[in-house]
């Protein structure tokens, strides 16, 4: 069976190792390359503290232990041209000030009833685990479980371990789909046309536009995020740290400009600082403030990033579903279409298991959880772009 995978992030990555790993023949075309887009403007979280009980959570836990497999597979058996994944099984501090200590509490309680690990810090063991903290946090929660990996790479790896089994990769745009009977039976590009049996949307924040060109709908809109990259330091923050803020604007859909502290450093020495959520489009214009709210945040978490040096600035388009679920399986409309959209800030994260549920829905392999509640053809995916 030849399937084509449009789009070559992290999830467009992960759905092609799986689908060639199932026997597959695969061929993902991007209009930019490796993790051109998306991927390389994030940082590469894998986490389950920042998910509220529900269908994501689930799958949140099942892809940090798929993670963990995946990364050690990849990382102790590399074929030529395939990088380091650089996973990282820091664990996250999730902090509170006071007036918000009580809230956070609950939150943690709530996961801890579906299987999330999340453990009260008293004040001394909070002081431990992150010493250069502000002393106004009043409360710390930690997720043991929480990783990272560093995204291009970890998008590399995947694709490269796919083209090390068969998989290919075309640099070219997907000005078209070629439908049949209502039936998809390949893509036309820049390149002329490739027939397949199928063909998985994996276009980010691009997977409506992606979609419409089959003539379906898949309601996925573009989210700006930026982030902050200090210079090189000694390392002062130990584990992923994010102010409990995160949760409610990781589950907002407001359009509005939402920031919240979101503190790690990196192997490199660095330390990413976010974060930031706003529906404006694919501009980018207006990026002073965000920027600017997000340092204020930071050095209230960490006050010695006060007199740290910045090294750069990036943003990047999060491909963000009204219901905050991932689009997963085949396509409401189009026979032979499938999605793999709308993971917003967790596709990194949920990688590995997205392409375990498409290699499911594709090929018909074992779904590691149920799929019901991700399938594109939910009503809150059907309506018309707003």
């Amino acid at each position: 069976m030849r399937i084509i995978v449009i789009g070559a992030g992290a999830v467009g990555a992960a759905c092609a190792l799986a689908l060639t790993e199932a026997g597959a023949e695969v061929i993902v075309l991007d209009r930019t390359g490796v993790a051109g887009e998306t991927s390389s403007r994030c940082e590469g979280n894998i986490l389950v503290s920042d998910k509220e009980p529900g269908a994501e959570a689930l799958m949140a836990i099942e892809a940090n232990r798929a993670w963990r497999e995946l990364a050690a597979r990849l990382d102790e058996d590399r074929v030529p041209g395939q990088p380091a994944t650089e996973f990282e099984a820091k664990g996250g501090v999730v902090v509170a000030f006071d007036g918000g200590a009580s809230a956070l509490e609950r939150f943690a309680e709530t996961q801890r009833e579906i299987g999330i690990r999340a453990d009260v810090l008293d004040a001394a063991a909070l002081r431990a685990a992150e010493p250069h903290l502000s002393p106004e946090v009043a409360l710390g929660v930690h997720y043991p479980d929480d990783a990272q990996v560093q995204p291009s790479l970890a998008a590399q790896a995947m694709l490269a371990r796919a083209r090390h089994l068969g998989a290919q990769l075309r640099i070219v745009e997907v000005t078209g789909g070629v439908v049949e009977g209502d039936r998809v039976r390949g893509v036309q590009t820049t390149e002329g046309r490739i027939d397949a049996d199928a063909v998985v949307n994996c276009a980010g924040p691009w997977s409506g536009d992606a979609a419409a060109l089959f003539g379906s709908v898949l309601d996925i809109r573009p989210r700006r995020g930026t982030i902050l990259v200090t210079a090189p330091m000694p390392q002062r923050v130990f584990h992923k740290v994010y102010d409990a803020d995160y949760v409610g604007a990781v589950g907002s859909g407001d359009a509005a400009l939402q920031t919240s502290t979101v503190v790690e450093s990196t192997p490199g020495g660095t330390v990413l600082i976010g974060s930031s959520r706003e529906r404006v489009g694919f501009s980018s214009d207006g990026l002073l403030a965000p920027l600017a709210e997000i340092a204020d945040k930071a050095t209230r978490l960490f006050p010695f990033l006060r007199d740290t040096m910045l090294l750069r600035t990036y943003f990047g388009f999060r491909p963000y579903a009204p219901d905050h679920l991932p689009a997963i399986g085949a396509d409401a409309r189009i026979a032979g279409l499938f999605h793999a959209a709308g993971h917003e800030g967790a596709g990194i994260g949920l990688a590995p298991t997205t392409g375990a549920l498409i290699a499911h829905a594709v090929l018909g392999t074992p779904a590691p959880l149920d799929p019901t509640p991700f399938l594109p053809s939910r009503p809150t995916l059907q309506g018309a772009l707003a």
